[in-house]
């Protein structure tokens, strides 16, 4: 059996995108236009690259646009929709899709971000590793944007550091992450929950990986970007 076929695959694709309202104004970040695209599409590239058959996209914000612009297959991927009433966080979204994740691996996208690495290389480190829980990093030269990750000689990722002026280079969440499925029964059902401030700061000392990389990333949260 391949690896891919121990994995559900997630893309967190509720946000409201509210600092893109100056450009995205009528519809969810996922659907901003890129070189002609929907952003989300290239995300879902990704997946088929993989050779993933099947996606779970965690939709809350004008969730109906996204349904109507994919339908329930994109290419030679399934599309399942996982639709939150309320804004319930990164973490909280996962958490809510947790009744469709059929297998007992998880990877899951940031919907507004994308990193130019090969996720079938990515999947097979994970694996090798038995690794619990891995978060792709990239390397930037100013990470001020983002705020830092610190890992050390093992790979274990050991503090996350706040975004601060002249951070200098350093390692970055790259929003793309793997994940034994049964952490999601500690979120907290039906309420908000930040997978980047809650829920992976509490992994720190129990098997939390960075898999590094030096791949450029894109991130669609702000205008300029």
């Amino acid at each position: 059996m391949k690896h891919i076929d121990n994995i559900t695959a997630l893309i967190l694709a509720g946000g409201l995108g509210t600092r893109l309202s100056s450009v995205v104004s009528d519809r969810p970040k996922v659907l901003a236009s890129v070189n002609g695209r929907p952003f989300l599409s290239y995300l879902l590239e990704q997946l088929i690259a993989a050779d993933f058959r099947d996606v779970i996209l965690c939709t809350g914000y004008k969730a109906e646009m996204i349904k109507k612009a994919f339908g329930n297959c994109y290419k030679n991927l399934t599309i399942r929709y996982s639709r939150e009433s309320e804004p319930l966080g990164t973490g909280g979204a996962l958490r809510y899709a947790l009744p469709m994740i059929e297998e007992e691996t998880v990877l899951a996208m940031n919907g507004d971000s994308y990193i130019d690495e090969d996720m079938s290389a990515y999947i097979e480190w994970y694996f090798k590793n038995k690794v619990e829980t891995a978060l792709l990093l990239t390397k930037v030269a100013d990470a001020s944007r983002y705020g830092s990750v610190e890992v050390n000689i093992k790979g274990c990722i050991i503090c996350f550091d706040e975004k601060k002026e002249n951070a200098g280079s350093g390692y970055i969440n790259a929003g793309v992450y793997i994940f034994k499925k049964h952490l999601l029964e500690s979120i907290p059902s039906a309420s908000p929950f930040s997978l980047e401030r809650e829920f992976f700061p509490s992994l720190i000392g129990k098997g939390l990986f960075g898999y590094l990389c030096e791949s450029e990333l894109l991130d669609i949260g702000t205008p300029k970007s």
